[in-house]
């Protein structure tokens, strides 16, 4: 039996076998190639004012480490927009909102950091980490060593940026 396939169909095939051979092919790429090792790094006594006026052009997101370059904490615009967002109509106000609703000049970074992010390892591949992506719904990942120490960051738009180039 022979099987008659269209010229169109037959290019879609065909490119369809060349896109699952490149995702193979991207899940098996080190993170350490792909991450930005470009990043906005602040200390836990920074203050919000400092963190905003950082936070410019691309970057979306903050490491906060300590004097040794360890991961203390990680700040994504998100969270940041959390804390200036007013509470719900009928929010049960306790401590913790009211101390949350009186940001101002004087706050911290660390009143407002997560400080057990998602964070990957700087030997682990790109597969891994949009799994874990994907898993936690986290868009930009801390890279960092066994002992804690930033590297980098891997955001989604990094992982598409090899895409782009691989699909070309």
């Amino acid at each position: 039996m022979h099987i008659v396939v269209g010229k169109r169909k037959h290019l879609q095939m065909q490119r369809k076998e060349e896109l699952s051979h490149n995702i193979r092919y991207i899940s098996k790429v080190p993170v350490k190639l792909v991450m930005d090792t470009d990043f906005l790094k602040v200390h836990p006594e920074d203050s919000l004012t400092t963190l905003i006026e950082n936070l410019k052009g691309e970057e979306t997101s903050a490491v906060v480490v300590d004097e040794k370059n360890r991961l203390l904490g990680f700040i994504t615009m998100k969270d940041l927009l959390h804390f200036f967002s007013p509470p719900r109509r009928y929010s049960i106000v306790g401590l913790g909102l009211l101390k949350r609703y009186t940001l101002n000049r004087a706050s911290r970074v660390e009143d407002i950091m997560v400080t057990k992010p998602i964070t990957i390892h700087i030997d682990d591949n790109l597969g891994h980490a949009i799994k874990l992506m994907i898993e936690t719904g986290k868009h930009h990942l801390p890279v960092v060593d066994g002992e804690k120490h930033v590297h980098g960051i891997l955001e989604v738009k990094d992982i598409i940026r090899l895409i782009r180039i691989v699909s070309v």
